[in-house]
């Protein structure tokens, strides 16, 4: 007798909000873990195939922390496609002006590219501060499993 494979069907799925706070964490390890709650990989239900992911709330990202000398080393890359339209920043300006775009790239690398990762994506939503406007859906606290600064 063979098992058989179970595969997900939207409608099985059960969405969660989790709210995940970034005060002094690893920006890398932070995203490793938003990453696998957005794809579902948390979930026995996981398929690869289908978006069974929650959502996922994360606040206080101005506040994420970045080891070694990567706030003034680690560049962020925009090329408009015109000549000369390469604009660069680091780390630390994306930090200061920019931290839901810097969370949001870093959790895009390690979700999958096309339309299912783009469909993924789109169940994150960060916030600079402690306040966020997701109070209606009552998100989850989620602890995070790496722990703060070393």
């Amino acid at each position: 007798m063979q098992r058989q494979t179970t595969i997900a069907k939207n409608k099985d799925i059960k969405r969660t909000w989790y709210l995940v706070d970034a005060k002094d964490q690893p920006l890398g390890r932070l995203a490793s873990e938003i990453a696998i709650l957005i794809m579902g990989k948390n979930k026995a239900i996981y398929t690869p195939n289908t978006d069974c992911g929650d959502y996922v709330v994360v606040i206080n990202a101005k506040h994420v922390a970045l080891s070694g000398n990567k706030i003034h080393n680690k560049k962020y890359y925009n090329v408009s496609g015109f000549a000369g339209g390469l604009r660069t920043r680091t780390a630390g300006e994306m930090l200061e002006h920019y931290p839901e775009e810097m969370m949001t790239r870093a959790v895009w690398g390690m979700i999958p590219k096309g339309p299912l990762g783009r469909q993924m994506i789109k169940k994150l939503f960060v916030f600079p501060e402690e306040k966020h406007d997701k109070e209606a859906q009552k998100p989850v606290k989620y602890e995070v499993k790496y722990g703060g600064k070393r």
